[in-house]
């Protein structure tokens, strides 16, 4: 209750210091007021004191918390009720296409591409509330793994499932995921269409060429941020299969198509980005959600309940009080 409490005219209470000097008066003008009697002894004097000469202090004391009252209330408190209402103004409908093929699962990040990828793409989902989301996997072909949509539940359990899998064909189909990713959102009526497309290797399979899908992106309003994943050089790869099913791995060279990927993003108003490790991974989905801002339009209503009055009221009690003890019992000149 307390911390919702304004007050409007807060120099008021400057005033507040003359209450201690009201009383540093009070007490040197009782002093002067009280007869003095010089005698030798007063062994003779039943020694008694009086409640009610004691109790008269009370009037000043009432005088001084209306007084304080009014000074509170000149300052005019009020409590304020702040309602918010959010409306999005422009949203982004986005699709992560993923690649899914094996070589995704080298462990030159932690534990591997494909695993990295998953946990930095959720902290990215749950950053984009306003957004619509949709997955695409794509490997030696394509297909849609979630249709765009606002229930970011959806996303992040099919993210979850995402796994190297031999249902899908081998090899590396760019312009099959971008293509497909295209598809999810050519009819999308969003002020804004992005396709965030994520590889580790070359195109190398799929019958439908990189720079006719980017060329679709274009024809459709839809920007594409690329991403190689890899480290330089050498990186621990699988290169075989044992017999219990188990990957064997062995050190193979990272062959990215950086040219490929490059000339997407420039085409279609993207920005290409490569990865080398977890932490630039993690940057690079930060930045591009920063680049993709969504419009909030915020409203905020005010509701104020003056609190003046009850101090008011309450200052005027006490005063009356004051003024009918100081006329009745405690009735003096002073």
């Amino acid at each position: 209750m307390l911390d919702t409490i304004q007050f409007l005219n807060v120099e008021f209470f400057w005033l507040l210091l003359l209450l201690p000097i009201a009383v540093i008066w009070y007490v040197l003008k009782h002093h002067q007021q009280t007869a003095e009697l010089k005698i030798s002894s007063i062994k003779g004097f039943k020694n008694t004191s009086s409640f009610w000469s004691k109790f008269k202090h009370v009037l000043f004391a009432l005088r001084l918390i209306a007084l304080a009252l009014l000074i509170t209330a000149l300052a005019r408190p009020r409590t304020v009720d702040v309602s918010t209402k959010t409306k999005t103004t422009s949203g982004i409908d986005i699709v992560m296409a993923i690649d899914v093929s094996a070589s995704m699962l080298a462990k030159d990040l932690r534990p591997n591409r494909l695993d990295a990828l998953k946990e930095v793409a959720a902290d990215f989902i749950d950053g984009r509330p306003n957004d619509r989301i949709g997955l695409v996997e794509y490997a030696g072909e394509a297909y849609t793994k979630t249709p765009i949509t606002s229930d970011k539940s959806i996303v992040q359990r099919s993210l979850r499932d995402i796994k190297y899998n031999t249902i899908i064909e081998s090899g590396t189909a760019i312009g099959m995921g971008l293509a497909t990713s295209v598809n999810r959102l050519k009819d999308s009526r969003a002020k804004s269409k992005v396709i965030i497309l994520l590889t580790d290797g070359v195109n190398n399979s799929g019958f439908i060429d990189p720079k006719i899908a980017s060329e679709l992106a274009v024809e459709y309003g839809i920007k594409v941020y690329t991403i190689g994943l890899g480290t330089n050089g050498m990186a621990l790869s699988p290169v075989g299969i044992n017999s219990n099913g188990s990957f064997r791995y062995g050190r193979m060279q990272v062959e990215i198509d950086e040219t490929l990927l490059k000339e997407i993003s420039a085409e279609t108003g993207g920005e290409y980005f490569r990865a080398t490790n977890n932490d630039k991974l993690a940057e690079i989905y930060n930045e591009i959600n920063k680049l993709e801002k969504t419009e909030i339009e915020e409203k905020k209503y005010y509701n104020y309940d003056e609190k003046y009055r009850p101090l008011v009221l309450l200052a005027g009690l006490l005063l009356l009080i004051e003024l009918i003890l100081r006329n009745t019992i405690f009735r003096s000149f002073v």
